[in-house]
């Protein structure tokens, strides 16, 4: 089968290329510094912003299947400059549904919990998404373009992706275990509750649901368990022997340009019903994550 997956030297894109391997021709596209791990795809660079370059790549390679992973996910970046936002998030969408719709491709789109408000979640796949801030509602709009494009899509939404590969991008889990090694202390959020996705749990489930499955609509395919983020950085320190002061900070008492939701999570069970690889329970995923880390080269 011929698959595309965008946003490919990302932490779920560059986990979905490396998993996707034998039996598939697979086509990487990303932008910037940063590569998936060694395998057997072709590297395009193409830019989700630009409205023509990553459908064109597209049309080119006439995938079966497209995985549109890429985004811009700074949150506070999306507040202070809209604009790429905007452009990537809701316009990049638009060329990859435009592509799939042209091809017949199936499309699955990564999306994120923060399409809620974070006021009564965990949130399933039946609740109403109300985004806050200039990142959350770009990622809804992309939600709206590929269901409304693409004839055959689902959204795979995640939330707080995280990995221990070497190529991985810093996340809050890595900041962590660096922190505490050096005997810095870590400030967490103890009021913002939340789901966690390891990314190669989040990549499994990804690829799952757009090559094993006609499933339309949305799917939540985070983490099982919601937890808030003084805990889960607690469990970090527990998983890696780690000693050191985690200090709770409340998320009013810093000055954050995007708003964050506080009581967040997504509820699972669907996907845990409806697919094979199955959500990570966080003792679980941080056992892989520590595994993940070990396997990085020394020095």
């Amino acid at each position: 089968m011929r698959v595309a997956v965008t946003g490919a030297n990302g932490m779920l894109g560059g986990e979905a290329v490396a998993r996707l391997g034998a039996g598939h021709e697979v086509l990487a596209l990303g932008l910037g510094p940063g590569r998936p791990p060694e395998g057997a795809y072709t590297w395009v660079e193409a830019d989700l912003g630009d409205g023509r370059s990553v459908e064109a790549a597209l049309l080119d390679f006439r995938p079966d299947a497209v995985l549109h992973a890429g985004a811009v996910t700074d949150v506070d970046g999306c507040e202070r400059d809209p604009d790429p936002a905007w452009r990537v998030n809701a316009g990049g969408t638009q060329q990859v549904a435009r592509a799939c719709r042209a091809l017949g491709a199936r499309l699955v789109y990564v999306s994120t919990d923060y399409v809620f408000d974070g006021a009564a979640g965990p949130y399933s796949e039946t609740d109403l998404p109300n985004p806050r801030g200039v990142y959350a509602q770009s990622k809804l709009a992309g939600e709206w373009v590929a269901l409304s494009i693409a004839p055959d899509s689902a959204v795979a939404r995640v939330a707080v992706v995280y990995s221990g590969r070497a190529t991985a991008r810093p996340t809050f889990a890595t900041q962590v275990v660096e922190k505490l090694r050096r005997g810095e202390v870590v400030k967490a959020f103890c009021d913002q509750w939340t789901s966690t996705t390891l990314a190669a749990s989040g990549a499994a489930m990804c690829l799952e649901l757009l090559l094993e499955t006609s499933y339309r609509g949305l799917l939540h395919v985070s983490d099982a368990t919601v937890l808030d983020r003084v805990d889960f950085a607690r469990r970090v320190a527990r998983r890696f022997g780690l000693a050191g002061e985690i200090v709770p900070v409340l998320t009013a008492d810093v000055k954050l340009p995007a708003p964050r939701p506080l009581k967040g999570g997504l509820r699972v069970e669907k996907a845990a019903e409806m697919l094979r690889n199955k959500p990570l329970s966080i003792d679980v995923a941080l056992e892989r994550f520590r595994e993940e880390w070990a396997r990085r080269p020394a020095g």
